[in-house]
């Protein structure tokens, strides 16, 4: 099977290659799965586990990608929840290979139903972006209606679903970006806009809850603008940066089959968009994560070509 695969730290995306690898095999509780889209979150590259197991051992070649959606072709021995040919999107293990390829095995308990009128290009952008969101808002931040969140990066693939999430819980969302972002931000919901680089953050006065997604100087003075019994939710890991009188936490992501669910269901009744940016096959998958122009939202990649619909079909 066509495979993307690194083996150099130090070389960034350079490193990147498409090529062959045998296709995996079902363990105990696994799922094979054949990927027709997948996500990448280029930190992945800076992440301990791309580059070893969990005992520590150098496993280069690795596999990238941790995203996708897909049809189940195998099922390991005493694997239940899943049926082959049924339609899933999920989040693989982060110290497994990973989803850039036309086949992953992973566990099935990491794999949600993909309904079929969800295309598979949208369940693709999801996982990491939407579990991301809903476990820093509702279960480490804790968020309730009538709060105000500050969320960073309200452009992004994650910062745009916060804004939506948080907006429909009855918070009161001010995003944050860049002067190009403002009014991509406010698409996605936000309520007011900061740009970072010519407004004053200190301005919007108190909030209640600060999700974070850039670190630095920017998480230290958010820090600061948090109320009393208030929380900085971060995801670019440990910091010591505390609010005066409030609680910080850092957060993995972690998969979860019912919040997927969840939030597939609101992508169905349109409570929920994910934010997809640009859209490649997986042969330009690697001169696309090298390409020097910024994209603003998810990058997913395309592993199988998508079906022309029939309206699509009659016009050829």
């Amino acid at each position: 099977m066509k495979a993307i695969v690194i083996r150099d730290q130090t070389a960034g995306t350079a490193g990147m290659k498409l090529v062959e690898r045998p296709e995996p095999q079902a363990a105990i509780n696994d799922a094979v799965v054949q990927v027709h889209a997948a996500g990448f979150v280029n930190t992945e590259l800076e992440w301990p586990s791309t580059w070893a197991d969990r005992a520590f051992r150098n496993r280069t070649p690795s596999i990238l990608g941790h995203e996708l959606a897909g049809v189940v072709t195998a099922l390991g021995y005493g694997t239940t929840g899943l049926s082959i040919g049924q339609r899933v999107f999920g989040l693989s293990d982060w110290h497994r290979d990973g989803t850039l390829a036309e086949y992953v095995a992973m566990e099935a308990r990491n794999l949600a139903p993909l309904p079929g009128d969800v295309d598979f290009t949208v369940g693709a952008s999801l996982p990491i972006s939407g579990l991301t969101a809903w476990q820093g808002l509702f279960q480490h931040g804790r968020l309730q209606a009538g709060q105000s969140v500050l969320a960073h990066g309200a452009a992004g693939a994650v910062g745009s679903i916060v804004a939506q999430l948080a907006r429909k819980a009855g918070a009161y969302v001010i995003g944050t970006g860049r002067a190009a972002d403002r009014q991509k931000a406010l698409d996605f919901g936000v309520n007011e806009f900061v740009d970072l680089g010519n407004d004053t953050l200190e301005d919007i006065g108190g909030v209640d809850l600060v999700f974070d997604v850039i670190g630095g100087d920017i998480q230290r003075r958010s820090a600061a603008l948090i109320r009393a019994g208030g929380t900085l939710v971060t995801v670019v890991g440990p910091t010591d940066v505390r609010p005066a009188d409030g609680l910080t936490v850092d957060f993995v992501v972690e998969a979860d089959r019912a919040q997927l669910s969840e939030l597939v269901q609101r992508i169905r009744d349109g409570r929920l968009r994910t934010n997809i940016g640009k859209v490649s096959g997986l042969d330009d998958a690697v001169a696309t994560f090298n390409a020097r122009e910024r994209h603003t939202g998810k990058t997913v990649i395309r592993v199988r070509p998508q079906k022309l619909g029939r309206a699509a079909e009659s016009l050829t």
